[in-house]
């Protein structure tokens, strides 16, 4: 099993959608200046890890910052309140984390294709030092 773990703020794939120009439709990406930090931090931190054409089984956690609304003010600054959420329900959604971290990873030679990838598993929580953790394993 091989682990990563990328530092910075996990950023989601964006929709595409086409536009016109010079004539040609070409596909842009909704959400690319914010995303392109994002891909880059996971690229840096395979450095030169690498799986071939292998079935593989990848397992995501993404750590996002809690907003500061989950915390008190003055002297409870801090302070996480009673009603802040367990977990991260809302924005961004889990499967765009996943498909900008794949591509990402895509991109830096860990292996051909996303597409190797038969098992996944991917959660949300909240953490300390935003980022995720990729673990990569041949599929069982």
């Amino acid at each position: 099993m091989t682990t990563v773990r990328v530092y910075g703020i996990p950023k989601p794939q964006g929709s595409k959608f086409a536009v016109a120009r010079g004539g040609k439709a070409v596909v842009v990406d909704a959400r690319k200046p914010a995303l392109a930090s994002w891909r880059q931090a996971v690229i840096d931190a395979c450095d030169g890890a690498g799986w071939s054409d292998q079935a593989l089984a990848l397992d995501l956690v993404f750590i996002l910052p809690r907003p500061r609304s989950h915390y008190g003010t003055g002297r409870n600054a801090g302070v996480l309140k009673d009603s802040a959420p367990e977990y991260p329900s809302g924005l961004p959604d889990l499967d765009k984390l996943a498909r900008s971290t794949m591509d990402a990873l895509t991109a830096s030679g860990w292996w051909r294709d996303d597409a190797q990838v038969v098992t996944l598993i991917a959660s949300k929580v909240y953490g300390d030092r935003p980022g995720a953790e990729i673990r990569m394993e041949r599929a069982k």
